[in-house]
């Protein structure tokens, strides 16, 4: 037995002994390692316990800071010499309206320590309301004329007229500037000189309640850019830049980082119309749901033929509903306060996502209203030699054909 153990013992150790020589005459002989010079990664390395370094260590992550408090401590706040206040939109706030109180803590939307004018709440005044008079904001308002005039220069003519808004058409160019539900903000005069650097004019599409009230829109598109509107067809606008007008001399324009809240204004529907009881403003409600509606607006509508709908409905009605099926509540809220202020009306209720609005008890029709059309022509025959008046054989006179609209309609 012990015999034949040693027997088995002597045949491993012989066989052991053949496979390493066999593995080392191999690896001797193979040439992979010198053709194919194979480097083992630094995960397969035997470690070295003498030569291991300490990982290096993270460095802290500083401390989170909001941006409204960093330090500005070595920077001068941005100086913007644009002669008019600062507001978030100017279309859909007016300075004559006072508000009754504030949201919020007077934090201007620029950010703390950007701008070089004091925030109210409300707007950035031009004209610091502790220290300017009121001989200041005249001055004001003459330099942003004679600034306006000389960017103008001189008139186009028709044909350079034509030219342009031809440019600016849906099949010509992609570039838009929307006018939304917050009208004319402050940011959006930006964008339009961002335009204004590829093209002498920009398209804008005016679309939601700033519409109910098109000349008001027009008129402040032209005060704070400094710009003309040289076509309009609906809520569609061509606005041109001037003559001269430089890009690298454009004025600078703080943008605001957010919107701030509106401020508190006073109740729109009062709890007593005028001149009735309690009892006779609840009868009048009843009714003026029950009237049928005089339109139905659609959402982001163009609500410019509104005005004069309601005021021709007062000439044989007293109660004037509107249906807002679908529209957002402060919408409708606006477009019942630019009624009131239009019109002029008095609100009864908006349930229901209705206007109310009754005419009162000595209504009297507007006379001195003017409420710009669908279309508005701008060709001048002073513009333009091609377009004077001639006379025919017969002594006539005869007019150069000065009704040019282009473009397709919204």
């Amino acid at each position: 037995m012990l015999r034949l153990f040693s027997r088995q013992k002597n045949q491993i150790l012989s066989l052991s002994a053949t496979r390493h020589l066999f593995s080392t005459t191999a690896a001797a002989s193979s040439n992979l390692y010198s053709k194919y010079s194979f480097v083992p990664p630094p995960s397969l390395k035997p470690l070295n316990p003498s030569s291991t370094h300490s990982p290096p260590k993270k460095q802290p992550k500083p401390r989170y800071r909001p941006p409204s408090s960093l330090d500005r401590t070595g920077e001068k706040p941005l100086q913007s010499k644009l002669p008019f206040d600062f507001r978030f939109s100017y279309t859909e706030s007016s300075p004559d309206v006072r508000p009754i109180g504030l949201r919020e803590p007077k934090y201007s939307p620029f950010g703390p320590g950007k701008l070089d004018r004091v925030w109210t709440g409300v707007c950035a005044p031009v004209v610091d309301p502790k220290v300017g008079s009121p001989g200041d904001e005249k001055t004001v308002e003459e330099k942003r004329r004679v600034a306006r005039d000389r960017i103008q220069g001189e008139p186009l003519t028709n044909a350079e007229r034509k030219a342009l808004v031809e440019r600016c058409q849906r099949h010509k160019t992609k570039r838009q500037v929307n006018l939304g539900r917050d009208g004319l903000t402050h940011n959006m005069l930006n964008d339009i000189h961002n335009n204004w650097k590829h093209s002498e004019a920009v398209r804008i599409k005016c679309m939601g309640v700033p519409t109910v009230d098109m000349k008001n829109v027009c008129t402040q598109l032209e005060d704070k850019t400094s710009g003309k509107i040289i076509h309009r067809h609906g809520g569609l606008l061509v606005l041109y830049r001037g003559r001269n007008y430089h890009p690298k001399k454009r004025p600078v324009i703080p943008l605001m980082l957010w919107k701030p809240h509106e401020p508190v204004y006073p109740r729109l529907i009062k709890t007593t119309t005028d001149g009735l009881s309690i009892e006779e403003t609840k009868e009048m409600r009843k009714r003026g749901l029950a009237v049928p509606a005089l339109t139905k607006l659609a959402k982001n509508g163009y609500y410019g033929s509104l005005v004069p709908m309601v005021r021709d409905a007062f000439l044989s009605e007293e109660l004037v509903r509107i249906d807002c099926k679908g529209l957002q509540k402060s919408d409708y809220k606006k477009i019942g306060c630019k009624l009131r202020d239009l019109v002029p009306c008095i609100l009864v209720t908006f349930d229901k996502e209705q206007i109310v609005v009754w005419r009162g008890q000595n209504y009297k029709p507007s006379e001195d209203g003017f409420f710009l059309t669908e279309r508005e022509p701008f060709d001048h025959s002073s513009n333009d030699p091609d377009d004077h008046e001639v006379e025919n054989q017969d002594g006539e006179e005869i007019t150069g054909n000065n009704d040019y609209f282009s473009g397709d309609s919204d």
